[in-house]
């Protein structure tokens, strides 16, 4: 058989998949514990942690596992943590005014991590209503019913004064009303929090994939937000909405869901020169640990090809809640 370089036989790109080492050495995306955040619940008012059922090995924190909980993503090289405050049914309302409450549950928690952790692990915060509002909407309603974009905005507004308070190093406006970026860089400004970085839930679609989380903030919601967050048929809809973020002040992006929109994810890394996120969301986590646990696929494989997916489109920073356990198995 004679050898023709550039095509069969003389080239062979099996040659650089023959063993473990040869795939590690040639590997073009590598996944980092400084590359994931870990999302975490903490309940007000907990005694011991309540487990999610739609996500198995996901609870609601009480203040001390939180805390332990950030002390082990630390450990394991995780980047950050970002807190969703669930707060007692009781003191939800149509404002969500627990939201704002200097000692609203998020607002103590943030306290509560900053002490244990200071800045050695990136504290984010959810800036949003929807865990808080008795309606179960992101924002407050008209007297029609409808979701006030402008008069939700001032509700932003006040919530980041009062994560900022409280310690946060980043927030994360994700409610998706128009505005809402600029108007929380105005209000950190003008508080004095000019270092208290914005991560803007920039593409946030109506996914179906959200369910599992309704559970873990105890939501709610009747009905579905497709009148401000995003069309799953859409992309352009989100490059616009990637330029308004930037123009209002956004120091980071996110995509989110992460898997159904790896395309929309890639369209933003090429087109930004600011840090990419991707929040590979409950219902994503879910499928794999129910498929796992019927057997049907291999857990920990599966767990590290879709985030190796997620780091391949383009994303600088993967929220997951596998963060802490990935962390440690790249760090052995």
């Amino acid at each position: 058989m004679s050898t023709t370089y550039g095509t069969f036989p003389g080239s062979r790109p099996r040659r650089l998949r023959t063993t473990p080492a040869m795939r590690r050495m040639v590997a073009e995306t590598r996944l980092h514990p400084a590359d994931l955040i870990l999302p975490a619940f903490v309940r007000e008012g907990a005694r011991e942690p309540v487990p999610i059922s739609a996500m198995p090995g996901v609870v609601q924190h009480t203040r001390d596992t939180l805390r332990k909980a950030a002390v082990e993503a630390l450990a394991a090289g995780v980047a950050g943590i970002m807190l969703f405050g669930v707060p007692e049914d009781a003191k939800k309302d149509a404002a969500g005014t627990a939201g704002t409450d200097p000692d609203g549950i998020l607002q103590v928690a943030i306290r509560d991590v900053r002490a244990e952790v200071g800045d050695d692990l990136i504290i984010m915060s959810d800036l949003c209503l929807d865990e808080y509002t008795d309606h179960g909407h992101c924002g407050v309603l008209d007297a029609a019913g409808r979701v006030d974009n402008d008069a939700t905005l001032e509700r932003y507004a006040e919530m980041a004064q009062v994560q900022a308070d409280a310690g946060v190093h980043v927030v994360g406006p994700s409610g998706m009303m128009d505005g809402q970026v600029g108007v929380v860089r105005d209000a950190l400004d003008q508080t004095g929090h000019e270092d208290v970085s914005i991560l803007a839930y920039t593409v946030k679609y109506a996914s179906a994939f959200y369910g599992p989380f309704r559970e873990a903030v105890g939501s709610s919601l009747q009905g579905d937000r497709k009148t401000y967050q995003q069309d799953p048929a859409n992309v352009r809809e989100s490059l616009r909405e990637l330029a308004l973020d930037l123009a209002e002040g956004a120091d980071m992006v996110m995509v989110k869901p992460a898997l159904p929109y790896l395309d929309v994810l890639a369209k933003v890394a090429e087109a930004v020169d600011v840090p990419v996120a991707a929040y590979q969301i409950s219902g994503e986590y879910a499928m794999v640990e129910a498929a796992a646990a019927n057997g049907w696929i291999d857990r920990d494989r599966a767990i590290m090809e879709t985030l190796t997916g997620v780091k391949r489109a383009g994303a600088n920073m993967i929220l997951t809640y596998w963060a802490t356990e990935v962390a440690r198995r790249l760090g052995a």
